[in-house]
């Protein structure tokens, strides 16, 4: 199921012409010739006027057009309407169905009022693009038991523990997750685009969400189409030579451009605006949130693994076994998810790479604790 199709300006039809003065209406013969339109009848020539009546004619004739040329004056210097259009208007525009107006791509409620257009500008619109659609566990990308990733090869540069190092191996993985879920989104309809990259290099760093402490909760951060991965935040001395976790917790918050770009990130937050954020329905719905970018990370990690590229069995076995460290037992946090939960949810992806899986919204409340 997708968006509805964009609705188009209905046809307005043909503008009839205005009525001919002095012709009869047409009637239940419309396509058929009025009764006035076939063939002339023959009429008997008039008989023969006598001299004085010819004189009278005359002159009656010259006074019915005297007055003639005076109504046409009269008529032209009344308003400035030309003689043709008197008395006429063309016809209103046919109100375009709500139903099929495009959707707006804001998640804001769309005006309760439009301009009614004006004959002149009742065309057909453009065509927009996708759009988002901003639903939770009914969301059209969750609800086939089949679809998943294909099955593809990435090719990553070996990895190092510096700066370049980590940029070089990030922007290769984002080119991964590009051809991996643009596909998939766009079967959908979904508007997909690339999230662009940061790396910032100092301890905090800014973002339209705020100002982002580098730290042990933000070794990658994902804010409005934009993916930070901070090089210090990686914790590159304490996991070394470990490019599957690293990767890992990159897909992770890819998995955030995917619901963004789906409209589940919008839907969500919605939610927890409503809720408050500290509230413990409001923490929930972060909870599940986060959960399910867990699980489109171990999606792409399990539809890459052994396909030929860089992703290898070692790669993808680091990354299983580590996400049990990561979590609110480890982050001391109720925003992310119990290390057990974040490590069951990421494996359910990775093993069966079915996204109808990843449905947290859908969850019951002791699965996302």
């Amino acid at each position: 199921m997708t968006q509805p199709p964009h609705g188009q300006w209905p046809p307005r039809g043909a503008v009839q012409p205005p009525p001919v003065p002095g012709r009869p209406p047409a009637g239940p013969w419309q396509g058929q010739p009025a009764p006035w339109q076939g063939q002339p009848h023959q009429f008997p020539a008039p008989p023969r006027k006598s001299a004085g009546a010819i004189v009278g004619i005359c002159l009656g004739a010259v006074a019915v057009l005297v007055l003639g040329l005076v109504a046409i004056v009269a008529l032209n210097h009344n308003d400035n309407t030309p003689v043709a259009n008197a008395n006429y208007a063309p016809p209103a525009p046919t109100p375009t169905d709500p139903a099929t107006l495009p959707p707006s791509g804001s998640s804001s409620p769309a005006s309760s009022t439009s301009a009614m257009p004006t004959p002149s500008t009742v065309t057909s619109p453009s065509a927009e693009g996708p759009q988002k659609v901003l639903k939770l566990g009914d969301h059209p990308i969750l609800q086939d038991p089949n679809a998943g990733l294909q099955n593809r090869t990435c090719s990553l540069p070996p990895w190092q523990s510096t700066q370049d190092g980590a940029e070089a191996f990030f922007t290769a993985a984002s080119k991964c997750l590009d051809a991996a879920w643009g596909p998939f989104l766009e079967a959908y309809h979904l508007p997909f685009t690339s999230p662009e990259l940061h790396f910032p290099t100092g301890a905090s760093f800014d973002t339209e969400c705020g100002t982002i402490q580098v730290g042990i909760a933000t070794a990658a951060y994902y804010c409005e189409n934009n993916l930070y991965v901070p090089f210090r935040g990686l914790q590159t001395d304490q996991y070394g030579n470990n490019p599957g976790v690293y990767l890992a917790l990159f897909a992770h918050e890819y998995g955030h451009h995917v619901q963004e770009v789906a409209g589940l990130m919008d839907a969500a937050w919605q939610k927890i605006y409503e809720a408050g954020q500290t509230s413990p329905a409001g923490l929930e719905m972060s909870r599940r949130k986060e959960l399910q970018a867990q699980c489109f990370s171990g999606m792409f990690l399990g539809a890459h693994v052994d396909q030929g590229g860089t992703i290898d069995r070692d790669m993808y076995n680091k990354a299983w076994n580590d996400q049990e460290t990561r979590g609110d037992n480890t982050s001391r946090s109720h925003d992310h998810g119990t290390n057990a939960h974040y490590a069951s949810w990421w494996r359910a992806g990775a093993t069966n790479n079915r996204i109808a899986d990843c449905n947290t919204f859908s969850a019951p409340s002791s699965a996302v604790s």
